[in-house]
């Protein structure tokens, strides 16, 4: 197994060398650059899918960084910047990553001759390295970090060509309306918090299966919340008109943001609180 944290890593480098330095990079460099960070957090993935099914037998790898709150939830416990590595975020990583990097190979072509033509891998590149953050997450906190980071780097892909007026407008709507759906990720937030006193997802999962006295009506309306989130995210109804005017940006930006990877995260969010939503039927 490899460090996790490598995965989203290798392409917030790339984003950070192409759009700082991005101008002196010449032809297509940075277009290759931001591709090979990709591809390389693909090859991190693909080891780390492997070692999880021979090395851990299918068993989750947790992985703490440092501590991030001090002191937060009733048992004084911290939370702390972690990554959890199980079967669903291992093949939500492949996705990810794989189809992340051919979308960054076409765009090589796509994009050639653009005046931006770096400053596109950069936002590309950030777009991975936060959907990757996501996905690995091991608290909702830090999945919400992730969460944001993508809604902000749709919000630049989208208007990318923002001299012309209905790309912006297309830009901003996308931006507004996902602010809608967090509002309810955050509620979700706050309501599990004060039920279980937790946030992290393995612990929250041991505490849900131990309650016995837990409100049914106070965990249906956290689900309901995360619901709202996630119908944002991945453009559901009411939530689903800034989805078509998405295709404002650069068609590898539809790709990246309507197949491979954003409006897969409500998706995510919904598997990952699995264990909350079958006691909320």
């Amino acid at each position: 197994m490899m460090p996790l944290y490598l995965m989203p890593l290798l392409p917030l480098v790339g984003f950070v060398i192409c759009i700082c330095l991005g101008k002196y990079l010449k032809g297509s460099s940075a277009g290759w650059l931001a591709t090979l960070a990709v591809l390389a957090s693909f090859g991190v993935a693909l080891a780390n899918f492997l070692g999880l099914e021979v090395e851990s037998a299918g068993k989750a790898t947790h992985e703490i960084l440092w501590t991030w709150l001090p002191d937060m939830g009733t048992d004084g416990a911290n939370l702390q910047v972690g990554f959890y590595l199980d079967q669903v975020s291992s093949l939500m990583t492949l996705v990810i990553t794989g189809v992340g990097s051919l979308i960054h190979l076409f765009s090589i072509g796509y994009m050639q001759g653009d005046p931006k033509f770096a400053r596109y891998f950069s936002f590309l590149n950030f777009f991975v390295s936060l959907m990757l953050v996501l996905v690995l997450a091991d608290s909702y906190p830090l999945m919400f970090v992730g969460w944001e980071g993508v809604g902000m780097a749709s919000y630049l892909l989208i208007g990318f060509w923002y001299n012309n007026r209905d790309n912006a407008d297309a830009a901003r709507k996308a931006f507004i309306m996902n602010r809608v759906g967090d509002l309810g990720f955050m509620l979700g937030m706050f309501l599990l918090f004060k039920l279980f006193g937790t946030l992290v997802i393995p612990d929250l999962a041991v505490k849900v299966a131990a309650a016995g006295n837990i409100p049914q009506s106070a965990l249906e309306l956290a689900c309901l919340f995360l619901l709202v989130g996630a119908a944002g995210k991945s453009a559901q109804l009411p939530l689903t008109t800034w989805l078509p005017d998405a295709m404002a940006g650069p068609t590898p930006v539809s790709a990246l943001i309507h197949a491979a990877t954003m409006v897969t995260a409500g998706v995510y969010l919904i598997s990952r609180s699995h264990f909350l939503f079958d006691l909320a039927p």
